[in-house]
């Protein structure tokens, strides 16, 4: 661990610079894929990736450059680059950097158990075709895959404030995802989709609990095509935490980026129907709605000390009994806008500067059970796991559709339907809130696959959420 940490540190420290405040981010990722597909094992694959990124603030203009050579001279080159680049952006830069903070803090953020050696190829194929095997016989499921991708993340940031800040995570991607078809319809069942993932090693399968799964996947696939479409009006709608999840980060966490509510992402992902003077007042939604910005999660996918530009990370609320608080931030877009942020300055590698991301975004319990929450409905459906979603580029409009749905009818869950989609307008929709689950329902979960910026980076993303149910919602199904 931290392997090339005493080492950058000696080479930052003999790097030549005229700059008035200098930074190196070093990344180091090791990632390995196992796959059974159709019963069948895949070839794995092993990545590597490493390299650092430099960057400069030379009379206040800020520039950088990465490269994959962290050689003294690979490094002198890549600062010198920046360098050049900063003196040419002179006179033609729209901001003064010469007043962002500079961190000082030196620490170590160090995932418990990261130094516990990892199991073997063999042992992962063997544990994946056991699973593939509790598969039922039948027929009409015509595709499978079991998968699992294991990353270990150690990153080193360093400044000429003196910051010293050393990151070791790993983290866990299982997925579980059956087909079945009759011919005339096809259905898809997983078990998480692309939402499956903490941090820590081979012990969260079980907290997931992954395996043993893959049976009840299928019969669940199986369910679906013999089920009726979703019926189409309005009803409440209960909906899950692993479908809540995508709710929260396409509705609350998009919308809540401060730079893109700033202009910066309107060319490329859109803009947001949030603005800078509704923090503090605007009624984001009902007063059960509490949603909260929360790196220090044991376990969540994007928990951590500090972010990306060294700013320390604390849990802090952006959404207060329904009020909004105070966007997702970091240090520079509250620099320009003069509002109160957050630490969520983030990159997806050595090769991409930090930009405002979501990190851990999360929906707070409250006190209902799911008993409680399903005997609180007289006429509703329960929606399950993504499969679908469409925002507009304000993140205002939006259209998600679910893998699973059952009809509640009288405070009782009836039948499987197939085919459930909802749509709605965010802020009303979240207004709309009527009951939150307890902490018996809140799950945490998270996507690798959160895309944003240019050049585009796709980064890790925590959620947890309970289930939570609102009111008169536009549901709908499929095509007869």
């Amino acid at each position: 661990m931290f392997a090339l940490s005493d080492t950058l540190e000696r080479r930052f420290a003999a790097l030549k610079t005229a700059a008035d405040f200098h930074s190196l981010r070093h990344v180091q990722e090791r990632r390995e894929s196992y796959w059974v597909r159709r019963r069948v094992a895949q070839a794995p694959s092993f990545v590597v990736d490493a390299g650092a990124m430099l960057s400069v603030r030379i009379a206040g203009v800020e520039a950088y450059a990465a490269t994959s050579d962290t050689s003294q001279a690979g490094l002198q080159a890549a600062l010198e680059r920046a360098e050049q680049l900063a003196r040419a952006l002179a006179g033609h830069n729209l901001l003064d950097f010469g007043d962002l903070p500079q961190p000082a803090e030196r620490a170590d953020d160090v995932m418990p158990g990261y130094q516990q050696p990892q199991a073997s190829a063999a042992h992962w194929f063997e544990l994946l075709m056991a699973e593939s095997a509790r598969l039922p016989g039948d027929t009409r499921l015509v595709d499978s895959h079991i998968g699992l991708t294991f990353t270990a993340h150690e990153q080193i940031y360093l400044n000429s404030a003196g910051a010293c800040l050393r990151r070791a995570q790993r983290y866990v991607f299982p997925q579980v995802g059956v087909t079945a078809s009759d011919g005339h319809d096809s259905q898809s069942r997983s078990f998480g989709g692309t939402h499956l993932a903490r941090q820590g090693g081979a012990e969260v399968l079980d907290q997931l609990g992954v395996i043993g799964s893959a049976s009840r996947i299928a019969d669940e696939a199986l369910q679906l095509l013999l089920a009726p479409n979703t019926p189409s009006g309005p009803r409440d709608l209960l909906v899950m935490p692993d479908q809540m999840i995508l709710q929260i980060h396409e509705s609350i966490g998009h919308p809540l980026e401060l730079d893109r509510i700033l202009g910066d992402e309107r060319n490329f992902a859109g803009t947001s129907f949030i603005r800078q003077e509704d923090f503090g007042h605007y009624p984001y939604g009902s007063p059960l709605l509490n949603v909260t910005f929360d790196p220090t999660l044991p376990g969540e996918l994007a928990s951590y000390s500090h972010d990306d530009d060294g700013s320390p990370a604390q849990r802090e609320y952006l959404i207060r009994d329904g009020i909004l608080q105070r966007p997702l931030g970091g240090a520079l877009s509250q620099w320009r806008s003069g509002l109160p942020g957050v630490a969520n300055s983030r990159a997806c590698s050595w090769n991409r500067p930090p930009i405002d991301r979501m990190a851990n975004l999360n929906l707070e319990p409250d006190d209902k059970s799911l008993a409680e929450l399903i005997g609180g409905i007289e006429r509703g459906i329960l929606m399950s796991n993504n499969r679908s979603w469409s925002i507009d580029d304000a993140r205002n409009k939006f259209q998600f559709g679910c893998e699973w749905g059952q009809l509640i009818e009288n405070g009782e869950l009836k039948g499987v339907v197939k085919n459930p989609n909802y749509r709605g307008i965010s802020a009303q929709f979240w207004r709309g809130l009527k009951a939150v689950g307890d902490a018996s329902t809140f799950e945490i979960l998270g996507t690798p696959y959160c895309g944003k910026g240019e050049p585009n980076q796709v980064i890790r993303v925590g959620h947890a959420s309970p289930a939570c149910v609102f009111a008169d919602i536009d549901v709908f199904g499929g095509a007869a």
